[in-house]
């Protein structure tokens, strides 16, 4: 099958919480966790996440949702520490799947249009 030419992949991201040797501190147990699809978080029915550890992980996701060359730490790292430093949690990021987007379907912005407004003019 033809790949559309707008088309595009990302990968789906399962981020668990992982217990380690120290106590953790913040609102979250070992084996809680949310999922990644496209631009969406999702959680299990009735599962809470903290905030704080949530918002140092946010940088980190779509970065982990694109292939990266098989050297890069974003692929070969998946263990991220709570950014509590007296909290034993880490966070694993796994990817779990590959789903294909179209570029007209999240965003307005013309595709030639962003490819013209790459270009350098000198």
């Amino acid at each position: 099958m033809k790949k559309a030419r707008d088309a595009f992949t990302l990968y789906d991201l399962r981020v668990e919480v992982v217990a380690t040797g120290k106590p953790m501190v913040c609102n979250h147990a070992a084996g809680d966790f949310f999922l990644v699809s496209g631009e969406n978080l999702s959680l299990p029915p009735g599962q809470t996440f903290p905030i704080y550890p949530l918002a140092a992980l946010l940088p980190l996701l779509p970065a982990k949702q694109r292939a990266s060359d098989e050297n890069d730490w974003m692929t070969t790292d998946a263990l991220i520490a709570c950014p509590d430093p007296h909290c034993g949690g880490q966070f694993r990021i796994v990817r779990t799947g590959r789903r294909t987007f179209r570029h007209s379907e999240v965003t307005r912005v013309p595709l030639e249009k962003r490819k013209a407004s790459r270009r350098v003019r000198g």
